[in-house]
């Protein structure tokens, strides 16, 4: 059940109301099925990242029931290896590869809920399925850090990929505070996301080259691989070349196509860094995307003004439900893409001549 008032629901003045924020959450609850999954839209596919960032907006919005629905699909749903499969439709796999950043994400969702709640107990109780993903991940990593971004029945993909690996380092960091708080101390991890911090912020060789895209851009910042000057740098190098003013922010820079939970994303990773007054700007220019029934729009191509993929996303949502959380500071959890107090690993404690820990 929803909590009887709006008081712990995020808002953010002149933009989005308490209300207004329980009703996209609702608009995700909405599709969710029988089984706890929670598809992209009504009938869609589900995939484990996009469902425990729906997962996150629920708790977030108070509607804590369909969220922990969502977090016993995760449990059930879950490979004796720890992976999930990629794609999954009304409980039908159509992808059965594991993505690793896919798989990684619950770690995140679970910390976000045991944060808000201050529940021991669910936090206990998912921690076999975290620590079971984690290993999973971590058992894809190569010597240089980096993390391979699939697996699949002939074995790991060659490639990493920055900004899934970006995800998963900040994953990693949710796992690590959650087996203190559960007592289960992963040494491994720590010197695995230490390994992997070092390789975003320092070699960018290490990753496929997918500069088009703006969530290679941000990432890095958003997942806390990059803080200070360097993460202040980064955001200004591209800005002009994915931020369309009064709209939001490219999906990729070379067409006219504006993405809700791109640029959402960016509104936290903005606010991650303290650039307070470009978030809240950002997260103003991407209401047009909203629809009277609380739910978002994809995209919106600017060039014709049409909306483009003509589906509303219950993860666009999601990411409007935890942009507006962040830039409000309302939930115990709102701060956790800042990562302040998230550990960190054990960084510079390995074989690279380059090896540092001033990011």
């Amino acid at each position: 059940m929803p909590r009887n008032d709006l008081d712990d629901v995020p808002q953010v003045l002149g933009v989005l109301t308490p209300a207004q924020c329980r009703q996209t959450a609702e608009s995700i609850a909405a599709t969710q099925e029988s089984s706890g999954a929670i598809p992209w839209f009504d009938g869609g596919h589900t995939d484990p990242w996009d469902h425990v960032e729906n997962a996150m907006a629920l708790t977030a919005a108070g509607l804590l029931e369909p969220a922990r629905a969502a977090f016993d699909w995760c449990g059930t749903a879950q490979r004796t290896d720890g992976s999930w499969p990629i794609q999954l439709r009304n409980g039908v796999v159509e992808d059965p590869n594991s993505d690793s950043n896919f798989c990684a994400y619950v770690a995140t969702g679970v910390w976000h809920h045991a944060l808000i709640t201050g529940d021991r107990r669910f936090a206990e109780t998912m921690w076999p399925v975290v620590a079971k993903a984690i290993d999973f991940v971590v058992d894809l990593q190569s010597s240089g850090g980096e993390i391979s971004w699939a697996r699949s029945p002939s074995g790991p993909e060659p490639d990493a990929l920055l900004t899934g690996c970006a995800s998963i380092y900040h994953s990693i960091r949710c796992a690590l505070a959650l087996a203190d708080y559960v007592d289960d101390p992963q040494p491994e991890w720590e010197v695995a996301v230490g390994q992997l911090g070092h390789a975003i912020a320092r070699h960018p060789e290490a990753f496929v080259t997918k500069d088009r895209w703006s969530m290679e851009w941000y990432y890095p910042v958003l997942s806390g691989a990059m803080r200070g000057a360097s993460a202040r740098e980064r955001i200004d190098e591209r800005w002009d070349d994915f931020v369309v003013p009064g709209l939001g922010i490219r999906c990729v820079d070379d067409r006219p196509w504006v993405t809700g939970a791109e640029t959402c994303e960016l509104v936290m990773a903005l606010d991650a860094i303290g650039d307070t007054a470009r978030a809240h700007q950002q997260f103003a220019a991407m209401h047009h995307l909203r629809e009277a029934d609380g739910s978002y729009w994809t995209g919106l191509v600017f060039a014709d003004s049409k909306r483009w993929p003509e589906e509303r996303t219950t993860w666009t949502g999601a990411a409007v439900i935890l942009a507006a959380d962040a830039l409000s500071s309302t939930t115990a959890a709102s701060g956790i893409f800042r990562g302040a107090d998230l550990p960190r690993g054990l960084e510079g404690e390995y074989d690279c001549a380059c090896a540092t820990s001033d990011r």
